[in-house]
């Protein structure tokens, strides 16, 4: 089963290696491991993707819980929250293929970042599926070079859970400050 993690830690030094060793000494399956600075000063979101069984999960989420600098864990449902990818890729678009690449890119809502004479740069946001999909679509007009940001994601605004409902589905120890500071 693969279960997304949003993580809210104190913006420390040393921090994201404290919660990657922490992941690799465990050995547990990450798929994705994104971080990024939150809306609160002094502090940042990890978005962890794993693999696992639910005892696993439950097993990363009180790991990631004891790191003194964490304070919150949340598991976010499918269909609870939003997760999106962010991917640039350069595809070969010569003048004579460039119409064909474009017409197959818009499909996907790519956006053009950057034009040269023999290549395109788009941007794509979505979730795994549509990322995924798009690499497949324009993968034979030659792709030369991609790269991906990995999952990011929230809860969704309309799906706050109770604080009961909360504590049941994997809500840290920090719900308290967590809830008031970043819901």
């Amino acid at each position: 089963m693969r279960r997304t993690l949003s993580v809210i830690s104190e913006d420390n030094p040393g921090v994201l290696t404290r919660l990657a060793g922490l992941i690799y000494r465990r050995g547990y399956n990450v798929e994705s491991l994104s971080v990024g600075r939150t809306d609160i000063p002094g502090f940042s979101r990890f978005t962890v993707v794993v693999n696992g069984d639910e005892g696993v999960i439950d097993q990363v989420v009180k790991q990631l819980d004891k790191l003194i600098e964490v304070v919150s864990v949340r598991k976010l449902g499918p269909g609870r929250s939003v997760e999106r990818w962010l991917l640039l890729m350069k595809v070969k678009a010569p003048v004579h293929m460039r119409p064909q690449v474009l017409q197959t890119a818009d499909i996907f809502r790519c956006r053009v970042v950057d034009v040269g004479g023999e290549a395109v740069v788009l941007e794509l946001t979505g979730d795994k599926g549509k990322v995924e999909a798009c690499v497949e679509a324009l993968r034979p007009y030659g792709i030369l070079e991609m790269t991906s940001s990995g999952s990011v994601a929230m809860e969704r605004a309309g799906f706050a859970e109770g604080n009961q409902e909360a504590r049941e589905n994997g809500y840290s120890s920090a719900e308290g400050l967590a809830s008031v500071a970043f819901t």
